[in-house]
Order: structure tokens, then C-alpha cells, then sequence
């Protein structure tokens, strides 16, 4: 039974995440709700403990669990705030968790929804605004509120979303936790690095977020994932993580895996090429420039797309500097993949080492989709939403 955590704000709106409530229970969802103190000015936690599957909750302390918001947070398949007051907006925006339903926003790594509710001034407020666009490139669903009725009776945008949409909006949510149920996905990510002696390396600016937001999301998508990484980013406690550090040892890990897996997402910047013969013992400034030899790395990619059976999906990646578009497409053709994402990693908000990417996604049927700057977060949703549909084509089988 997927878990919900059900937050409600202080807000006029909040009577109708009672409706909310009711309409997830009967779609057979486990609600969990939290109520902030404001909130308990307009509707009564005893009216969602009678509604919900567990009593509502109201505070960081003095309840039996000694720690609420982390039990809640981990245990939740999706988040849904509504109404979401601008109070909580900024708070959340901010990082700021001074009570319980912002902390089991911040000891989550569910989806969240939130759908905000307020006074049309208010909502059209810059400072409002820019918390939105703060949560959305951090990946944060946003239910926008719709036009009508307000409190007072005032009339503009500002009034809640339908409970009815709220709830429709959290099951279609939830639904893609699924789509990848029974499946393995194999990611990579991270630089890798390419010993010259025991304390030098050949490497690159890759940071691994984009793949370990991709495993990630993989396994909100229900996948079972095994991430092949260079970093120590965390990631979700489902992922099963083998480290790695040079290429060689990357293709090892990626192959085994590869046998048996559903999709494969080489997300890592794997080095082309690494020092022939690195030096048992540390190379001395005194003895002079050394001279150094390199040789190929083994193409992880197009062993994956030589081995590729069928059924399986094989994703590369592709970091450009120039003519995106057209190395991106020589790349899908050369390695016999199913899908390219090429990206510019000469942009400051794009590529290595921040947290917002916007890429050329290329398809092996020939159709293509460039999106706009998204963070990797959302980047990783709209490719495992890719990899899911091709895995749902007919004549791809699940595991065996």
C-alpha cells in the first residue's frame, strides 16, 4: 500500500484537505496527516484521525515516536502540502524546519506536491514567486491554485486546487513509482580517475549529480538500481552502490551488472584515455618532467551497445562543448544505443559540477526533445519517464 504524508497548513482552504484525505483513502493509499499549529485553527486533528489510516500529528514532541519527522519522511512514498500557505513556501524554500511538517519536508526523499493557497496579492508577491522557482528546480511538484472565489469575498487566483485534482495529481504521482516495478536499472556516474602514480591522477570536472539523481529517481520509479559511481554522493537507501574509481574498473562492474539488467544509463564521465604503465612509487619534481604515454580506455558505451539484448535499454550520455546536435546524433548511431542525452557543458548553469542541467534528449526512432533548464533532479524524471516507455513497448519483456 503506498504511503502518503498529508500536510495541512494554516490556511481557510485546509477544510477541504479533509476531502483529500478521504479521496486517497478510498483510493487505497495509507494517509498519514500533519497538521501545522496554524492549521488547527481551522480544522481539528481529530477529524483526520477519524478519516486517515493512522491518528493526524501535530507536534515535534511529546508524541510516542521520539523522532516524527524522520519516520514520516522515510517512510513516505509521496508528500502532499496543501493548503500550502506562502509561510510554508518560504520556509521550505529556505531550509528552515521549525516544527513538524517542514522538518518531514526536509527528511524526505519522496516526491512532494504541494499546492498553494492564498490571497491573490499574495500570491502574485515576487518573494513568493522566487520561493516557487526555488522548489521547482529542486524538483518540487507544484499544484498551481486556480481562479475563483477567495476568502472575504474577494474573487482572483490564489483559491485551492480541487480536491478532486489534488488527489488525482498525488495517485498519477504515485502511479510513477511503478512504472519501473520488477525492473533493474544499472546507472554510472561520476569522473573517473586515471592513476599517473600513487598520488596523481588524469580525471574531469564531473560531479556525479546528474547520476546519482538519475539512480534515484530510478528507484522512486520502483526500479531495483544498482549505481556504479566514482563519488560519494549519497543516495537512496534502495540503491545498491558499488564504488569505483578508473575506467577499467568501471567497464568490470558495468558489464556484470549489465547481463541481467533492464535499462542501462551511463551517466559517468569515463576517461577516454589513461597513463600506460602508472609508477609504483611517487614521481619526484626533482627527477624532472615525466614522460607520459597514454593509451585507450575501454568504450563502456559501445560494449553496452554491442551486448545489448533484446528488450534492453541502453542510454548514453554525451558532455559537448560544440555542434551538440550533430555529435550528440553521431554518438546514438556509433554506439548503437537507444537514447542520447547530450548537453553543453560549456554553460554556467548547465553540465559539471552545479545543480541545473538543460539537454538535448536524441532517440534511436529518430525523435528528439530539448528541454529547457530543468534541475537534475527533474532532468532525471523526463529520462527515466523516456526509458520507462521504451520499456513498455511491445515485445520488451520484464527480467529474467
Amino acid at each position: 500500500m503506498p504511503r502518503v504524508v498529508l500536510g495541512v497548513c494554516g490556511g481557510i482552504a485546509a477544510y477541504k484537505a479533509v476531502e483529500v484525505c478521504r479521496r486517497l483513502v478510498d483510493a487505497g493509499v495509507h494517509v498519514a496527516p500533519v497538521l501545522t499549529d496554524d492549521a488547527q485553527r481551522f480544522v481539528g486533528a481529530l477529524t483526520f484521525s477519524a478519516l486517515a489510516s493512522e491518528p493526524a500529528q501535530t507536534s515535534l514532541f511529546g508524541g510516542p515516536d521520539p523522532i516524527p519527522h524522520t519516520r514520516l519522511g522515510q517512510g513516505a512514498d509521496l508528500v502532499v502540502v496543501a493548503p500550502a500557505t506562502a509561510k510554508l513556501l518560504g520556509k521550505y524554500a529556505a531550509g528552515i524546519s521549525d516544527d513538524l511538517l517542514t522538518a518531514t519536508l526536509l527528511a524526505t526523499r519522496a516526491p512532494v506536491l504541494v499546492c498553494p493557497a492564498m490571497h491573490t496579492e499574495m500570491w502574485e508577491h515576487p518573494a513568493v514567486k522566487e520561493n516557487l522557482a526555488t522548489l521547482l528546480r529542486r524538483g518540487v511538484n507544484v499544484l498551481e491554485p486556480e481562479v475563483g472565489r477567495l476568502a472575504g469575498g474577494d474573487s482572483g487566483a490564489g483559491r485551492l486546487a480541487a480536491p478532486e485534482r489534488i488527489a488525482g495529481m498525488a495517485l498519477s504521482l504515485l502511479g510513477e513509482r511503478q512504472r519501473l516495478s520488477g525492473r533493474t536499472v544499472l546507472v554510472t556516474a561520476g569522473g573517473t580517475r586515471e592513476a599517473i602514480d600513487p598520488v596523481r591522477f588524469i580525471g574531469n570536472r564531473s560531479s556525479g549529480k546528474m547520476g546519482h539523481a538519475l539512480a534515484n529517481a530510478a528507484s522512486r520509479f520502483g526500479a531495483r538500481v544498482v549505481l556504479v559511481t566514482t563519488t560519494k554522493l549519497p543516495a537512496d537507501a534502495v540503491v545498491d552502490v558499488v564504488p569505483v574509481e578508473s575506467a577499467q574498473q568501471m567497464h568490470d562492474e558495468v558489464m556484470a551488472v549489465a547481463a541481467t539488467a533492464d535499462a542501462v544509463i551511463m551517466a559517468a564521465a569515463v576517461a577516454d584515455f589513461r597513463p600506460k604503465g602508472p609508477t609504483a612509487q611517487k614521481i619526484k619534481k626533482a627527477d624532472g618532467v615525466p614522460d607520459l604515454v597514454l593509451e585507450p580506455t575501454t568504450d563502456i558505451l559501445a560494449a553496452l551497445g554491442r551486448a545489448k539484448r533484446p528488450g534492453q535499454v541502453v542510454v548514453g550520455f554525451a558532455a559537448e562543448t560544440e555542434h551538440v546536435r550533430e555529435n550528440a546524433a553521431a554518438k546514438l548511431a556509433a554506439k548503437r544505443v537507444d537514447l542520447v542525452v547530450a548537453n553543453d557543458v560549456s554553460a554556467a548553469d548547465a553540465g559539471f559540477e552545479v545543480d541545473t542541467n538543460r539537454a538535448l534528449i536524441l532517440a534511436a526512432d529518430g525523435t528528439e526533445f530539448e528541454t529547457p533548464l530543468l534541475s537534475k533532479e527533474q532532468l532525471a524524471n523526463l529520462v527515466l519517464d523516456r526509458v520507462a516507455a521504451l520499456l513498455g513497448e511491445p515485445g520488451r519483456g520484464p527480467s529474467t
